[in-house]
């Protein structure tokens, strides 16, 4: 793996969803799909494919990126942990290079998500940080509306 020059890049957010929907979210591509990537194969188990396509940016001029990974810990409802790159070199993190951890605890009638992304190039680490915070905010959204349907 690339070693980043930072620690790594931490979020945590609060979701009023159990654990168990929340984690679903991270290993059903159709739900993955609804947050984080516009298309995905998952294969969640250790060692399965964890591949996104990324719409890339708002304005047009960049993407779609691919995101190849592996599941490298599947752990339901409480931890999921998978390899993270792109295929596109200008995304300046290649493919499988850096880990994303997250951990989910049940916090009252919801979950606290915590979001570990390691090994991330240093010039990588602000981009990732908006992303993820970006992300994690659409994830919560989400997962309110799959709480609200039931």
């Amino acid at each position: 793996m690339i070693g980043g020059g930072e620690g790594p890049l931490v979020r945590e957010i609060h979701i009023a969803a159990a654990p168990e929907i929340v984690f679903a979210f991270f290993v059903d591509a159709d739900k993955l799909t609804r947050w984080l990537a516009a298309e995905a194969t998952l294969d969640p188990r250790a060692g399965g494919d964890c591949l996104q396509v990324h719409a890339g940016s708002e304005d047009g001029r960049h993407g779609p990126v691919h995101m190849i990974g592996r599941f490298l810990e599947v752990d339901p409802p409480t931890r999921v942990v998978f390899s993270w790159g792109f295929v596109e070199p200008e995304c300046g993190v290649p493919p499988a290079s850096s880990t994303v951890e997250v951990v989910l605890e049940p916090e009252g009638a919801g979950t606290r998500l915590r979001l570990t992304h390691r090994d991330l190039p240093s010039t990588q680490v602000d981009d990732h940080r908006r992303g993820w915070t970006q992300m994690l905010e659409r994830l919560q959204r989400a997962t309110t509306r799959t709480t609200e349907d039931r």
